[in-house]
């Protein structure tokens, strides 16, 4: 799990690399409730996407502003098969982390403003206290910059002792943001193959990640889990075991969504096509 972390100790946070990513319930005392490359994607005026969204922020209650992509703007042209949305215009998965300037707390937007009293006391002990402030001043989110800003919330989850279902999220859309960059990728640059190595290898860990801690999820939390109910969730899973070569997993998930009483048809037919593309991996290695 180290290298999910690797580059906090730069914003004062190298502790929190030790902490376990995922609770398991069973040992909890107290319940509380790949593609081929792609040619380099110009972004043109990126910046034309976005606006600057006011934030409060609920530990330490500094007002600040945050770069949102403006909601109609951008076209979806594909879905991957982990349903991680790629649109024309870019990456969406840059923006989806809101975190505090001042004070170092940071979330996906949809968990942002939910915080316990118990929890605001854990982050301003463990995060706040210290917090290295990131001097970032760009018209658009860099790369690099999304990636410590998923860190950062990664950190935060793991302290506020969050849902395994929120840290599954990040983890799952810390592995989107890295690879809309290797999509980005100029093949022409000379390190072009070792970047990409770097990057396919750490989004499969995400994914591992994820998978685990959604499993955790399914079997511990209600419904809806991150958004999905319980069809989509089971194929996420069944799409997450197909990329990190879970097969066992991977054939029992797409099963039990194609003999689902409640399942619509677009579901299966993504679930067949997972079947197909797991067959193509064993007959792989037979």
């Amino acid at each position: 799990m180290a290298g999910i972390f690797s580059g906090l100790e730069k914003l004062g946070l190298g502790n929190i690399g030790g902490e376990n990513l995922f609770e398991d319930p069973s040992k909890k005392t107290v319940e509380v409730k790949q593609e081929a490359p792609k040619k380099k994607l110009q972004l043109v005026n990126e910046q034309d996407y976005l606006f600057d969204k006011k934030y409060k922020c609920p530990v330490c209650d500094s007002d600040f502003e945050a770069k949102t992509v403006r909601s109609g703007k951008v076209r979806m042209k594909n879905v991957d098969i982990d349903l991680r949305p790629d649109y024309d215009e870019l990456d969406q998965n840059k923006y989806d982390v809101i975190a505090c300037p001042v004070c170092g707390y940071a979330a996906l937007s949809r968990y942002f403003p939910n915080l316990t009293k118990y929890q605001i006391e854990d982050i301003r002990v463990k995060i706040c206290m210290n917090y290295q402030q990131m001097d970032y001043h760009e018209d658009i989110y860099t790369y690099e910059y999304a990636r410590k800003l998923y860190q950062l919330a990664l950190a935060n989850a793991v302290v506020k002792k969050a849902k395994n279902s929120e840290k599954a999220y990040i983890c799952l859309k810390t592995a989107w943001v890295i690879r809309g960059e290797t999509q980005r990728l100029d093949p022409d640059d000379a390190d072009y193959g070792q970047k990409k190595a770097e990057n396919d290898a750490q989004e499969k860990e995400l994914l591992k990640n994820a998978l685990n801690g959604f499993i955790m999820s399914r079997q511990t939390e209600e419904f809806p889990i991150a958004g999905m109910d319980s069809t989509t969730l089971d194929y996420l899973l069944a799409a997450l075991a197909v990329e990190t070569d879970e097969r066992e997993v991977a054939s029992k998930m797409i099963s039990e969504i194609l003999t689902s009483r409640v399942a619509n048809s677009r579901i299966k037919d993504k679930a067949r096509y997972l079947k197909e593309i797991l067959a193509e991996k064993n007959g792989e290695t037979t």
